[in-house]
């Protein structure tokens, strides 16, 4: 154990007097943020218009995750106005590259049902397997060391292995902690194991390869698709309707409202994307809607006529359910009405009293979902005959229950909503609030937050929630309203915004043209920089504003990310620096301002100010090495499962864990090509866009 306490100190202390050159730069570019921004603005300020490249640049920027190796160009040979064009009408775009990424990533062509089936929950697995008398002996002794060693039985609480719907409140409820419990490392090591063996005998996959494997066609669309702005709304309305992976069943779930309903929706009507994700499975068992029903509706679902329950999941598709396996009921839940008010249309100002959430969420009584843990355990009671298997087919699915819906009157927001209307009373909801003003305003603030500057002129916004009003909320008009605006061209908007972490990545990969499969390493970085896919917790979503993004710790990883992406360091990634430098093969080597000025056009366009430059040519022309993370350390998480989506869960799960903690790898990066262009990626101006 001395040995050990010695070992990890010297090693601590070796890579701090290693990294003083790196933080005295690091100091440098984290002063010359605040520099940069002002500096660049008073610049843009003086001129009249932004020139050709520049506003191609912009586009490509904003429009788009950044210009690959030759878009400039192309874009400039088409004409930016066409190509503005053709981003706004994405089916007419052809995305062969895009699609053959994706391809081999299974769980994008499955059904809910198909993923609960495949990707089974591993306690509930084993609850099953008991219950049919079918557990393995080796894994039951397994199991019951596990248990023994500290660590909670998979019957009565979930860990690593990924939490279920279990019909808890406090579980159930986003944010709240599910810690890894410690036990006995060699006794949860030979559960893993056993687990494992079990899954893979059994032609199974663990859970958290769903979640890994959707970050990874988003991180591989938003590099490979020629559908940038698809792409880029597909992240601003994933953000707006934020749904946390986190929570139980949603890691099953979140497939089908990636696939299903954002990007069918994102450049259509706000009015279809609003009922396409208040139907959505995933909202539902996030925002706890899923569990709402009257308190007027008796035990065993008899609030209404057994036959009208019959009939309307009949007519659904949907095969009727037994009331003792619809879910614990609970009373009518708020949660959805809150937040479908205040985080997706109104706005916290919009007007809406806590009157109106209470008639909301009557309204949404009974929107529910058919077998929310999965077929295979609720149809453990029905046999296997046909009704058995109609049930394993339809998990996941949406469906009104009308038995347990408030079929009263409601008022919403001054409109009457009649009695009787039952599966209408919500999609009258959702027409009132969809066309509502306040949802014209609140909107057209967000795209043109996103899109022009942090702080939108109020002019603009009256222009762009004019025209969302007018189209009937048509996305793709409200959009073009904003890209023909002079604010979005104006050269103040000229990178006025900070990039989000995977914005950043994303941007950065495309920019020297890199390869990547998408992976588990590269989307740790994107967590480590601070925007796990999926991972934000609370319904609001990760912020746009610069603010948020802009501090020490998060510039710190931001300028380590650059430098590990330049050395290759990132598994999965790769990218060819020597490529840019061929031209002058068999020439005379190029100096290092040659270096960089080269890289310096191909990454920001030349426009740098001069105490950036400075600072760059001072740590190139350093004969020190820059010390940069190859072991990229897991970020803090709230709870086991954050941890699980940002690292795909490879044995031993636990053990790697706390080597990490223990400290990182690190490597000295003295290449001067491969320094110049991870410090031009680090820098501020690579920051903006």
């Amino acid at each position: 154990m001395k040995n050990s306490k010695r070992t990890l100190a010297q090693r601590t202390k070796g890579i701090a007097s290693r990294a003083v050159a790196f933080l005295a730069l690091f100091a440098l570019l984290v002063g010359t943020f605040s520099f940069g921004v002002s500096a660049q603005r008073r610049t843009d300020a003086q001129k009249a218009r932004l020139n050709d490249e520049q506003r191609i640049l912009h586009v490509l920027n904003r429009l788009g995750f950044g210009a690959r190796p030759g878009d400039v160009e192309r874009v400039r040979a088409m004409g930016l106005e066409s190509y503005i064009n053709q981003q706004l009408s994405p089916e007419k775009i052809s995305d062969a590259v895009s699609e053959a990424k994706v391809k081999d990533l299974a769980v994008l062509k499955m059904t809910t049902a198909e993923l609960y089936e495949k990707y089974p929950q591993p306690g509930q697995l084993l609850r099953q397997l008991e219950r049919r008398g079918e557990l393995p002996a080796g894994l039951a002794t397994a199991r019951d060391g596990r248990a023994r060693a500290g660590s909670p039985a998979p019957a009565t609480h979930t860990t690593v292995d990924t939490k279920v719907a279990q019909g808890n409140a406090a579980a159930d409820q986003p944010g709240v902690s599910n810690p890894i419990p410690d036990g006995n490392p060699q006794d949860n090591q030979k559960y893993r194991q056993a687990l494992r063996s079990y899954y893979q005998e059994n032609g199974l996959q663990l859970p958290q390869r769903i979640t890994a494997e959707l970050q990874a066609s988003r991180i591989l669309r938003a590099v490979y698709s020629e559908r940038q702005l698809q792409e880029v709304m597909v992240d601003f309305w994933t953000n707006h309707f934020n749904v946390f992976a986190g929570k139980g069943a949603d890691r099953w779930l979140l497939i089908s409202y990636d696939r299903d309903t954002i990007r069918p929706n994102a450049m259509g009507k706000f009015s279809e994307l609003l009922s396409a994700t208040a139907q959505s499975p995933a909202m539902l068992f996030y925002l706890d809607n899923f569990q709402s029903v009257s308190p007027d509706a008796k035990a065993g679902g008899q609030g209404m006529p057994r036959r009208v329950g019959r009939r309307a999941q009949r007519a659904a598709g949907t095969p009727e359910l037994p009331a003792n396996l619809q879910g614990r009921r609970r009373g009518i839940n708020e949660n959805y009405a809150r937040e479908l008010m205040e985080l997706h249309t109104l706005g916290v100002d919009g007007g809406y009293t806590q009157k109106d959430v209470q008639e909301v969420a009557r309204c949404f009584t009974g929107w529910t979902i058919l077998a929310p843990r999965g077929g295979a355990a609720v149809a453990q009671g029905m046999g296997n005959g046909q009704r058995a298997e109609r049930l394993r087919e339809s998990a996941g699915k949406f469906f009104f229950n009308p038995r347990v819906h408030d079929d009263g009157e409601k008022t919403v927001l001054g409109q009457k909503i009649p009695a009787g209307g039952g599966f209408k009373d919500g999609l009258m909801v959702l027409d009132i609030l969809a066309h509502h003003p306040a949802t014209a305003k609140f909107v057209a603030t967000k795209l043109a937050r996103y899109f022009v500057s942090d702080s939108p002129p109020p002019a603009l916004v009256t222009r762009v929630a004019g025209v969302f009003t007018k189209s009937n909320g048509d996305i793709r008009e409200t959009l073009r309203s904003i890209f023909s605006s002079p604010e979005f061209n104006s050269p103040e908007a000229y990178r006025a915004k900070v990039k989000r972490p995977f914005e950043l990545a994303i941007s950065a990969i495309r920019t020297l043209g890199a390869e990547t499969t998408g992976g588990p390493q590269l989307h740790q970085w994107i967590a480590r920089m601070g925007e796990p896919l999926y991972g934000f917790q609370t319904p609001n979503g990760y912020s746009d504003l610069a603010e948020s993004w802009v501090n020490t710790g998060g510039l710190l990883e931001r300028l380590n990310f650059g430098l590990s992406l330049a050395s290759n360091r990132i598994p999965g990634t790769r990218v060819d620096l020597q490529r840019f430098l061929e031209p002058d093969a068999g020439a005379k080597a190029l100096n290092n301002t040659q270096i960089t000025d080269r890289f310096l056009s191909l990454i920001v366009a030349g426009d740098i100010s001069p105490k950036t430059k400075e600072a760059l040519m001072r740590q190139l022309n350093e004969k020190t090495a820059l010390v940069v993370p190859t072991v990229t350390q897991t970020p803090r998480a709230n709870d086991g499962m954050q941890e699980e989506l940002v690292m795909e869960a490879q044995p031993p799960f636990r053990e790697r864990q706390r080597r990490q903690q223990l400290g990182r790898a690190d490597a000295n990066i003295t290449d001067p090509v491969t320094k110049i262009v991870g410090l031009i990626l680090g820098s501020p101006e690579f920051q903006r866009q």
